[in-house]
């Protein structure tokens, strides 16, 4: 009691060794373009002036139709995904282990714990190994297909903790997570690049990480509030939020313009 895991306090660690690293590598290893030999790519006159913060603005309400249409997918997406970031241990332990939802030091709320990053293993193990997948099925059924099934299936997952609380379903569910988490890190980006202009990829795919930063920050504001005064602080209905936000993105994929999907 009043204190935090060992085990925590160690995979902190671990993990911003690994996300130092991976900073490094990426710095020394990665080859950017010179803006000339850029702008010489694109058909452009390399720019002389640089550009300004209401260059951005003037950007964001000039963006492409599908990048917009892909914002809604994304907004639903990132707060269905910050839901179950935030809410899935005090879920587990509420709705599985039995623990009371004010009792956060007890052997079976740290037990709890362990089991999620059990089952966020599996989720990001699926989706290391669907994401060499996709391609391939995408190519077959479409991208918008592809991204709307991989959508539905996580939020099905999700859903079925809150009917069947029990430990192999949460694996299953997380497996179908997996399927979502790989297309969600993928699609919208593959579907997004045919509709920017060549000159202009760089600044909306900038822009377009408003669109996941957004959601989590209103999702920080009023999820944790929601939780508590709307459902008496039983955090399982925050996995019932997230599961109906990627169902709702999984709608809203169908209503997306994908320029240049090409389908076997």
């Amino acid at each position: 009691a009043g204190t935090v895991p060992d085990n925590v306090i160690f995979s902190f660690y671990f993990g911003a060794v690994v996300f130092i690293a991976t900073i490094l590598w990426t710095l020394a290893k990665t080859k950017e373009y010179p803006p000339k030999e850029y702008a010489a790519y694109n058909g452009q006159e390399e720019s002389q002036e640089k550009g300004s913060i209401l260059d951005i603005f003037k950007d964001f309400a000039a963006m492409p139709k599908t990048m917009k249409q892909l914002g809604l997918v994304q907004f639903f997406s990132w707060f269905g995904l910050f839901s179950m970031w935030v809410f899935c241990t005090p879920a587990i332990a509420q709705h599985v282990y039995g623990a009371g939802a004010e009792d956060s030091s007890s052997v079976a709320y740290n037990d709890a714990g362990n089991w999620v990053g059990v089952m966020f293993t599996v989720y990001n193990a699926v989706s290391a190994l669907v994401a060499l997948l996709l391609p391939a099925i995408a190519a077959r059924v479409g991208r918008k297909r592809t991204h709307a099934i991989a959508l539905a299936l996580g939020g099905l997952g999700l859903l079925s903790i809150y009917f069947f609380p029990t430990q192999p379903v949460t694996l299953v569910a997380m497996a179908f997570v997996g399927l979502a988490w790989a297309s969600i890190l993928s699609m919208p980006y593959a579907i997004l690049a045919g509709a920017i202009p060549g000159g202009k990829m760089g600044i909306y795919m900038g822009i377009f990480n408003f669109f996941i930063v957004m959601p989590q920050i209103v999702n920080g504001i009023i999820g944790g509030p929601i939780i508590k005064r709307l459902f008496d602080s039983q955090a399982i209905f925050a996995l019932i939020i997230a599961g109906g936000c990627l169902l709702i993105a999984a709608l809203t994929v169908n209503f997306v313009d994908d320029k240049d999907e090409v389908v076997a």
